[in-house]
């Protein structure tokens, strides 16, 4: 008996990488996978239906079930036919997991709007269409009083979290996407849907070019354990897809042998004074945060009417 036995699940960006071994995994624990994959370069350019044909090749040889899709999920009508694809062929759809991904890394000062729009409409506006199309399908069954036990899963990324130099357009995306998931799952939950995203950290076309990090993610030469292996992170996102799975709302960073949970944008310091500041004021209670002066301190009262704090 397999974790997902009976799901449905479609994988966006499934033909390599990542994506591919969410595939592999979730067809080895029972799911019917749907394989999407545009099958385009690494900046979304061309096409190509090879790749998601070789994932269901060998999903299918190891005895599995899945069916490769080559749409788009960056417009409104191929995202909706990618999850009908899996209605239709399967009969339901449980799970959707949105990995799809395109790299146009510039400097924001050398970023074309061209560079920019692409990127936000294959991760951001593509996980939105997936997470639109999907509920509504739940919501469907749900108004007919038919039990969902659905999952999205997102792809955020450190870069959006944390930030990286040269990707404005990539980080802006992954960061939305965690808040998107956040949402989603607000509204979602009443139809019975959970919804999550990770943060992976794994070896993958998109990383292998990403400036200082490609030439660090390396195979070991010595066989020990691989920690940019990109299987490493399927498990999570299995577990996350199970039809009993507790978890909503949240974000993971998973890499290697080490998963985290991230917390929503929390207050750090506190400054409060009486009624509305003084530009002078701000620039000594404020400004003493950038300095130091203040960061190392739990409570520091610079005058009577000024006070900062850590936050609770």
């Amino acid at each position: 008996m397999g974790r997902l036995d009976g799901r449905v699940v479609i994988v966006t960006g499934a033909g390599r990488g990542v994506g591919r071994e969410h595939a592999l995994l979730m067809a080895e624990e029972g799911a019917k996978v749907v394989v999407n994959d545009l099958g385009g370069a690494q900046d979304g350019s061309g096409g190509d239906g090879g790749p998601a044909q070789q994932v269901v090749d060998e999903i299918t040889a190891m005895g599995g079930t899945a069916i490769a899709n080559g749409d788009s999920v960056a417009d409104w009508d191929s995202a909706k036919r990618i999850v009908d694809t899996a209605i239709e062929a399967y009969g339901d759809l449980h799970a959707v997991v949105n990995n799809a991904g395109i790299l146009r890394d510039r400097m924001l000062v050398s970023m074309s709007e061209e560079e920019w729009d692409t990127v936000i409409d294959v991760h951001l506006k593509g996980t939105w269409l997936m997470m639109k199309h999907a509920a509504a399908h739940w919501r469907e069954q749900a108004k007919s009083g038919a039990e969902v036990r659905g999952s999205i899963v997102n792809t955020s990324s450190t870069s959006g979290l944390h930030s990286n130099v040269g990707q404005s357009n990539y980080g802006a995306a992954k960061s939305a996407i965690a808040t998107l998931s956040i949402i989603g799952a607000q509204e979602l939950g009443r139809y019975g849907v959970r919804v999550n995203a990770i943060a992976p950290g794994a070896r993958t076309r998109m990383t292998l070019s990403t400036p200082g990090l490609g030439e660090r993610i390396g195979e070991p030469e010595d066989g020990s354990f691989d920690r940019w292996d990109p299987a490493n992170i399927s498990p999570l996102v299995a577990w996350l897809c199970m039809a009993d799975c507790p978890a909503t709302a949240q974000v993971y960073w998973v890499a290697g042998n080490r998963i985290a949970r991230y917390l929503e944008w929390a207050r750090s310091d506190i400054a409060d004074t009486d009624g509305r500041w003084e530009i002078d004021e701000v620039d000594r209670v404020v400004g003493a945060w950038e300095t130091g002066h203040v960061l190392s301190r739990d409570i520091v009262v610079t005058d009577t009417r000024l006070e900062s704090r850590r936050a609770e």
